[in-house]
């Protein structure tokens, strides 16, 4: 009569183990989970996120869209913001350079960035940056102005994208957030000091 294999019992070190090694993974993917994100985002341009190029595009279409420019600032931080224009009709393919103007209302030097996307999202991978102040801290000293440009194109591909058929105006929107300052190095004098007791 045929009996069947008996397994063997794990034992509980072995068990341990691979718990550990399981939570050690599960930690490492929560930590890699917003690079990730960013990096899909990026390359795909789901949520809205542009795509980035280095050059102007090379190749020409046919349909003009209406780009409208959106600007936001953060509570905390003290800048008026603006597009240069609110909105201008664009050809896929034309590479276009619009200026955004923001001046510090403090008598503070102030520091920021700005976050981005376009909606509605799934013009996100047809949106292409090629500059942009957007991916760079933007300082403003007290009561300063500065005019930054964006330089973009919408991708000719769009044409033959059945989810843009229905599309006529694409929104650019850029958020200023505050980033904080550098913390001051200390004097030679200053480190050498001993605390006060």
């Amino acid at each position: 009569m045929f009996e069947p294999a008996r397994k063997t019992p794990k034992r509980p070190g072995a068990i341990a183990a691979a718990l550990v090694v399981g939570s050690l993974g599960m930690l490492g993917l929560s930590f890699a989970s917003v690079p990730l994100y960013r990096a899909f985002c990026a390359a795909t341009g789901f949520g809205g996120t542009p795509q980035v190029a280095k050059a102007n595009s090379t190749e020409q279409g046919s349909r003009s869209l209406a780009v409208r420019f959106d600007a936001n600032v953060s509570r905390e931080l003290p800048w008026r913001f603006e597009p240069e224009v609110p909105k201008i009709s664009l050809r896929t393919g034309e590479t276009t350079t619009v200026y955004y103007k923001a001046t510090n209302l403090s008598d503070k030097e102030t520091r920021g960035q700005a976050a981005y996307n376009v909606s509605p999202d799934q013009a996100g991978a047809f949106f292409v940056k090629v500059a942009c102040f957007c991916f760079d801290e933007q300082r403003l000293g007290p009561g300063e102005t500065a005019e930054w440009p964006v330089v973009f194109y919408l991708d000719p591909a769009l044409e033959k994208e059945e989810t843009m058929r229905r599309v006529e105006e694409i929104t650019l929107s850029y958020s200023f957030f505050p980033t904080k300052a550098p913390a001051t190095p200390k004097t030679s004098a200053e480190a050498g000091q001993k605390p006060k007791s």
